[in-house]
């Protein structure tokens, strides 16, 4: 009773940003819930520390330097500035936008990519004359979708590739068109959504957004990240190969270790940590023959019942602590790879149901805001609701 009391306490504490009435987040929710698991004595200090999974933490740093290195050099805008130049018509700037979106956030962690594209897309279309919100949205439903394709694209997909051991190649093969399908979805509801932008003849004016950046840097960083994901698809551990480059980056006369540091979300590692022991901590106490035997009365091997567990409770909890939740009942399977790609799909796929439904969503949403853009709940969830649903029917449709 007192570990379930302790999980739900932190999950709602995490479903809801912070505890009302302090200043409680998530990460430090899932700190204090790590050590009530610990004191009540759910869990000796030794299962605590055993419940960290140290290669889904590795990844997650690795990814995070490499990330910094790029924006460092200049890549995100240089990538901006090429789309500006060449997109003629609004709607090739919608496409571009959902295309760069998606496609960085297949290899790099879709938060980070959200977190330096905002301010650039939304300078970019404030400076076109545009409204710019539909390319936001196309920026943050792109980079969760786009994320769906490998086990590096979301912190999600790097938790079931660790737990799974499903090879990165044949996860990116059964979810990367999945993925690419579901992009073609987005964009077209959004430029349904905003037919009087986008169905227009209206040619846009020749921007060229001002770029610093550094060369040197930039070979080196885009150099070690075609490696590593290189050294993923030959079946190399990606928490080896993540952590191996990252500290290769470090390894510069350019940057201050620094500045790289501020950029590594340590709150994010924190949360992680504390999520793993305190769902261990349930899983010892609660998770017995009798649970998982119910579990398999749901039928949770099914994808279409996976798909609508998931998503369900994505959004209710988050994709991440949703994972954790489902992660012993998949685990219980006979045959649970079918199992684990759909979760990875369906719980990444629901992120675009509502705003919260994501944090990439809420950075977008945050960021935009800085620059006097409002993005309300209505105009998101009128494409984000049938989008989330089409991709999942088509997920469950597609996946093998």
């Amino acid at each position: 009773m007192i570990a379930l009391l302790i999980f739900t306490a932190t999950y709602v504490v995490v479903a809801l940003g912070r505890l009302p009435g302090l200043r409680l987040d998530r990460a430090g929710a899932a700190l204090v819930g790590a050590s009530l698991m610990v004191a009540s004595g759910s869990l000796s200090l030794e299962e605590a520390y055993r419940a960290i999974d140290l290669d889904i933490i590795a990844l997650l740093l690795g990814m995070m330097i490499l990330v910094a290195n790029l924006r460092f050099a200049g890549f995100f805008a240089l990538a901006n500035r090429w789309i500006a130049r060449r997109a003629r018509y609004p709607l090739l700037l919608l496409l571009g936008v959902g295309a760069l979106s998606g496609g960085l956030s297949a290899f790099l962690v879709n938060d980070t990519v959200c977190l330096m594209l905002t301010p650039l897309v939304a300078e970019l279309a404030l400076a076109l004359g545009r409204n710019p919100v539909p390319y936001l949205l196309a920026l943050a439903m792109s980079s969760n979708i786009g994320s769906s394709a490998t086990i590096t694209g979301n912190p999600q997909n790097i938790m079931i590739g660790s737990f799974s051991r499903i090879p990165y190649g044949d996860f990116a093969g059964a979810l990367a068109p999945v993925a690419a399908l579901g992009l073609i979805v987005a964009l077209l509801l959004l430029a349904l959504a905003w037919r009087s932008e986008f169905f227009t003849r209206d040619r846009l004016p020749s921007v060229a957004p001002p770029v610093r950046w550094n060369g040197a840097l930039l070979a080196k960083s885009l150099l070690v990240a075609l490696g590593m994901v290189l050294l993923f698809f030959l079946g190399q551990p990606p928490a080896k190969v993540a952590i191996v480059g990252g500290a290769l980056l470090l390894v510069t006369r350019r940057i201050k270790p620094e500045r790289l540091y501020r950029e590594i979300d340590w709150s994010l590692l924190l949360l992680f940590a504390g999520l793993f022991i305190v769902a261990a901590g349930m899983e010892k106490a609660a998770l017995g023959p009798t649970a998982l035997a119910y579990a398999g009365r749901l039928n949770l091997g099914s994808p279409p019942v996976m798909a609508a567990v998931a998503a369900v409770l994505s959004n209710l909890v988050s994709n991440v602590p949703a994972v954790l939740v489902l992660k012993p009942f998949v685990q219980s399977l006979a045959e649970p790879r079918i199992a684990w790609l759909t979760l990875a799909m369906a719980a990444t796929l629901a992120g675009n149901f509502t705003i919260l439904g994501s944090i990439a969503n809420i950075i977008v949403v945050q960021r935009a805001r800085q620059h006097g853009i409002a993005i309300g709940f209505w105009p998101y969830f009128k494409v984000g609701a049938p989008l989330t649903i089409a991709t999942i029917v088509l997920g469950v449709m597609m996946i093998r």
